[in-house]
């Protein structure tokens, strides 16, 4: 859990997604619509990229995957992410980040 801790941290958005996982694919096409440059962390390509799973779902993240940060803080997975970009609440947090300055 230290090593996802981390590596949310070091940069303004951290996704942490899985090649082959449509939802993933849905939520990384929004943020790059959006001009944001996230590091994406795909689990099913990086080595020890299983732990980090492991590490996610122990961090109470169901399904594993996709889970995002923004500003180092954890945001949640798909439906989260969704539910804030309806509300209009994702961009302000994003600028709040430091991931957009538009």
């Amino acid at each position: 859990m230290e090593k996802v801790t981390k590596l949310a941290s070091e940069r303004p958005v951290v996704i942490f997604s899985k090649s082959s996982c449509c939802m993933c694919h849905t939520i990384k096409t929004l943020f790059y619509e959006f001009g944001v440059n996230p590091a994406v962390y795909e689990l099913d390509e990086i080595p020890r990229g299983r732990e980090l799973e492991q590490a996610l779902l122990r961090l109470g993240c169901s399904p594993s995957v996709p889970v995002v940060y923004i500003g180092g803080e954890f945001v949640g997975g798909a439906n989260e992410v969704m539910s804030l970009h309806l509300n209009r609440s994702l961009i302000p947090m994003l600028r709040r980040a430091g991931a957009l300055w538009v």
